[in-house]
């Protein structure tokens, strides 16, 4: 007789049958190895299936009965209830989080359990160990509030939050947005790690769906609540360089405080198409604070603020009227623009565009050009070459004369104009002042 055919359940123990009297049906004859299987098991499989009947028909949900632990498994436990099993699936073995089942039972070991389904075609019977307890939600005192501070273990983490017990079967989520004042994208596993034992902040708490969100944020200092008196319009800091757009950078003067440097104050002179061009990540630079919207925890950053506006130089210099050394390197809208120097930029509209000899001038041309518009609060200069040998109607100056550098200051500027470190705009300041002087 197989071990398997001496009953419907399992057998650890054999031995406990050695000497014991019992009926047997003959299942099968080999008559060549003279060979006969016989089977307990079968003589009783009909009488439990009639059993089983019976005892489903008179199941309500919600009944408890007791049973014997049969089967172990990592989804749940069998219950044996007496010629029928249940399953006790893993959910419904505890209030609180179960790794598995062996945690919570033990073969043969008798139990109450309550049934929570049946099916009478599949005979399946769902049944539940934690119901025949109180919820843990249902004992949580009623001081506990919004506000509170509570210490739990966490128990899962997830990269959108981390679940914190405080209680068996008590749950919370810190969701990541909540574990730090810092508005950068980061993972809970940044934070925290399964079994941590931390304090929280009761954010909020619905007891009837039995939910409670957590932060731990809110144990530390919100570096927005002083942030005027920390960073003061006008006053410098230095900040790291976090991301780019297409507007600007975005940098961080603290955790959790993080500005704005709009691409259009990033430098008085070099024409940045890509914050890119200017900077790199995690680079750290020096910042102007222009304005603080707390409110809304924004700050407004500046970089070319950190040095004189050149353009107020640059006024006396490029006045209209005055020729300057230039050369065509692009064309934009049928206009040419023209590098000038001191690293700056003009627009010569076509029309201006046409040489002496009658063609008009091309990329690379290296030609003189007279200034017929300055606006430094636009930081826009129109210049043309037509006007430097021919009288025309934008003309806004009498012959036009050229404009030789005006002491050694001018020539230094000239020469470091490619440059776009902080301390290139002094020499700049210089020659204005010098030439303020010589007035």
């Amino acid at each position: 007789m197989p071990g398997s055919q001496i009953d419907v359940k399992p057998i650890r123990n054999y031995d406990i049958y050695v000497g014991k009297n019992m009926e047997f049906k003959v299942v099968k004859i080999n008559q060549e190895f003279k060979n006969v299987v016989v089977s307990h098991k079968a003589l009783i499989e009909a009488e439990l299936e009639e059993q089983k009947k019976q005892i489903i028909s008179g199941l309500e949900k919600g009944q408890v009965l007791e049973g014997t632990v049969k089967n172990i498994t990592s989804y749940g436990v069998f219950i044996d209830l007496g010629g029928v099993d249940g399953l006790v699936h893993i959910t419904d073995l505890s209030w609180g989080r179960v790794n598995h089942p062996e945690e919570i039972v033990e073969l043969d070991q008798k139990l109450n359990v309550v049934i929570l389904d049946f099916d009478d075609e599949k005979k399946r019977i769902a049944l539940g160990l934690k119901q025949l307890q109180s919820h843990p939600w249902d004992a949580l005192s009623d001081k506990l509030e919004v506000g509170e501070k509570v210490k739990g273990k966490v128990v899962v983490i997830a990269d959108y939050g981390a679940f914190l017990e405080i209680a068996a079967g008590v749950e919370g989520l810190i969701h990541v947005s909540e574990m730090s004042w810092s508005q950068h994208l980061r993972s809970a596993q940044d934070f925290l790690s399964v079994g941590d034992e931390v304090e929280a902040v009761v954010l909020t708490m619905d007891r009837e769906e039995r939910k409670m969100s957590l932060g731990l944020k809110q144990l530390m200092p919100d570096p927005w609540e002083a942030i005027e008196g920390k960073y003061a319009v006008q006053t410098k800091h230095k900040a790291k360089v976090r991301n780019f757009t297409n507007f600007g950078v975005f940098v961080e003067l603290e955790e959790g405080v993080d500005g704005l440097i709009h691409i259009s104050d990033l430098s008085w002179q070099k024409k940045i198409k890509h914050p890119s061009e200017f900077c790199k990540v995690d680079e750290e630079m020096e910042v102007v604070v222009l304005e603080i919207d707390r409110e809304n925890r924004r700050i407004s950053l500046g970089h070319k603020q950190l040095e004189e506006n050149p353009w107020e130089v640059f006024a006396s210099t490029f006045t209209e009227g005055t020729t300057h050394a230039g050369t065509v390197v692009d064309n934009k809208d049928k206009s040419g623009i023209v590098a000038l120097p001191y690293g700056l930029e003009g627009i010569c509209p076509a029309r201006h565009m046409r040489k002496e000899d009658g063609s008009n001038a091309v990329i690379d041309d290296a030609l003189d050009f007279v200034i017929i518009e300055f606006n430094k609060d636009a930081r826009k200069i129109v210049v043309s070459h037509t006007s430097t040998f021919e009288e025309t109607e934008e003309r806004s100056a009498p012959k036009p004369k050229k404009s030789s550098p005006k002491g050694a200051a001018v020539k230094q500027v000239n020469q470091s104009a490619e440059k776009s470190t902080l301390g290139d705009l002094d020499a700049l300041a210089e020659l204005k002042e010098k030439m303020e002087k010589g007035k």
